[in-house]
């Protein structure tokens, strides 16, 4: 599972993908305060 972790401002939000292109297009539309990562 692929796992985009956003910071913004005083909230943490978590989305999950199954596919990694997914969260890939995904990023592109977050600002530079989120992080990808890959969880089993």
């Amino acid at each position: 599972m692929w796992v985009i972790t956003l910071f913004d401002q005083a909230n943490v939000r978590i989305f999950e993908y199954t596919e990694k292109i997914e969260a890939m297009n995904a990023m592109k539309n977050f600002s530079k305060y989120a992080v990808l990562s890959y969880t089993k």
